[in-house]
């Protein structure tokens, strides 16, 4: 097919082909092995056509800060004005990449795990996976909406009927804290709509920068606050994280692993995106306060994960800790914070997918997440110990890995903004090593004292071809972060070049080579 054909509907082929693929599960018989190749084979195509946008991102990649990549703008609805309005920039191209990588692999992690209604969760795991790759490719604030709440859905599901002991009650919990929040952004859509006439999030943009919407008083901040609510609480922001650590314990492998992997981003995007993106000026103003939330986050979240007798639980907290260095960036308002921000939630992605990826797989043999019930699996299951171990070092941020650019970078924008926050938040990266390296000596050293775990069978070819992938792209994100960082790199400068007019020179390049020497 040409190019020039494909590129205007590439992202719908993308964002809509595991919606398609559900529903054609719904009218496959009751085979599981059937529909979980099934499953397998469309997540699959997904990532395969979704790669399609960085390889050929450049030749279509937008010229100024205003348009953006692979866009398309068709009218959906007359009355209200709605368009089916969606395209990328160098930050929701990945994004949406990292989506469409983490599927496949929740697949596999299922294969065995998922006995009962295979057919339902298959269905729901592809439907979530439409809703978020629709969430970052969105450009209309009611199509935005309408993928944002899409995503509660299938994730409450997943975690309410194939999680664990106190599933219903984590799952009422994530849907209740995070669709109270998303109304105080409802709210606000629809008064820029009412004063607009339009959801367009860039004429939006525009309108609201030139003055023709009338703010009058504190209506800005409030605005400001009704997107920022709903973002934070997804983040979740420190001290909206409650909902976090019951959704994970309680959801499957496959739930965790989204939840971290790229739910959870959704949040961060949408700070960026739209907080940041439609009130600037709003954004600089409350900064102070956020960063503050944000390291109060990086501290509290790395101290309490460093009790936690539970290993889903400790990661669940590690990740309140992991995305205050994302928020904390974000808000340094520095080329350098922003570029790191971006290129931390990827790296939390891949880092974070995987722990939890890497905890199914001792729970699959165990069934149980305490760490107590472990010691000494080092000698029984030497690959995954080796896997286990690589991974824990990209989410400390060994030099070398992937952690360690993005980590290096938000810590650099923050002591450009304030140096008392980059000396605050850095003692993070310390108690993350703490406790990830605590967890991983009680889990794998030491003498084996439960009869049960010297039995053990070691990672199998299913979960090496789950586990190797993450393992090598942590380390290849370490090594070559200009493979990532030139896109965002561009499309961060674009959103400072607009607020303070920022030159767009590739400065992060010299950046990151000196982190590498």
């Amino acid at each position: 097919m040409n190019l020039s054909t494909l590129n205007p509907w590439i992202l719908t082929l993308t964002t809509f082909l595991p919606a398609l693929g559900a529903l054609l599960i719904a009218f496959l018989p009751r085979r599981d092995r059937d529909i979980r190749w099934f499953a397998l084979a469309i997540s699959v195509i997904t990532l395969l056509i979704s790669l399609h946008l960085p390889v050929h991102y450049r030749e279509v990649a937008p010229t100024n800060s205003g348009t953006f990549a692979y866009e398309q703008n068709l009218q959906w609805i007359t009355s209200p004005n709605i368009h089916y309005h969606i395209g990328i920039d160098g930050i929701s191209l990945w994004l949406v990449v990292l989506t469409t990588f983490l599927v496949p692999f929740c697949v596999l992690a299922s294969w065995k795990s998922i006995h009962d209604r295979v057919k339902e969760f298959f269905i729901l795991l592809l439907l979530l996976e439409t809703a978020m790759i629709g969430v970052f490719i969105a450009l209309d604030l009611f199509l935005f909406y309408f993928f944002w709440e899409a995503t509660l859905i299938p994730m409450a599901l997943i975690i309410g009927i194939f999680g664990h002991q106190r599933r219903v009650y984590a799952a009422v919990k994530f849907f209740l804290y995070t669709m109270i929040a998303s109304v105080f952004m409802l709210a606000a859509i629809i008064w820029l709509y009412a004063q607009s006439n339009t959801f367009d999030f860039v004429e939006l943009q525009h309108l609201i920068a030139t003055g023709a919407i009338h703010m009058p008083g504190h209506t800005t901040l409030w605005l400001f606050l009704g997107f920022f609510v709903a973002f934070a609480v997804k983040v979740p922001l420190f001290p909206l994280h409650t909902w976090l650590p019951d959704a994970h314990v309680e959801a499957p492998t496959a739930g965790s692993v989204l939840l971290a992997g790229v739910l959870l981003k959704m949040g961060t995007y949408g700070l960026l995106r739209f907080n940041i993106g439609l009130f600037p000026v709003e954004a600089h103003k409350n900064a102070p306060w956020i960063m503050t939330l944000a390291i109060i986050g990086i501290v509290y979240g790395a101290l309490v994960a460093l009790v936690q007798p539970n290993m889903k639980k400790l990661v669940a907290y590690s990740s309140v800790s992991h995305l205050g260095f994302v928020v904390l960036g974000l808000y340094s308002f520095t080329r350098a914070g922003m570029d790191g921000a971006v290129f931390q939630m990827l790296n939390h992605g891949i880092s974070t997918g995987a722990l939890f990826l890497l905890l199914g797989v001792v729970y699959d043999r165990r069934h149980t997440y305490e760490i107590k019930e472990y010691g000494g699996l080092a000698t029984p299951m030497p690959m995954y110990a080796t896997l286990f171990l690589l991974i824990t070092l990209s989410s400390i941020g060994l030099p070398l890995m992937n952690g360690f650019v993005g980590e290096f970078l938000i810590l650099s924008g923050a002591f450009q903004a304030k140096a008392v926050y980059g000396i605050v938040a850095a003692s993070g990266v310390i108690w993350s090593a703490f406790y990830m390296l605590w967890l991983y000596q009680r889990t794998f050293y030491g003498k084996i004292t439960n009869p049960v775990n010297a039995t053990l069978p070691d990672v199998d070819l299913r979960e090496r071809s789950i586990l190797w992938p993450l393992a090598v792209l942590a380390l290849v994100m370490g090594v070559f972060p200009t493979l990532w960082m030139n896109s965002i790199d561009a499309s961060v400068a674009g959103i400072l070049g607009t607020q303070h007019g920022v030159p767009a020179a590739p400065a992060l390049q010299v950046k990151v080579n000196t982190v590498l020497k």
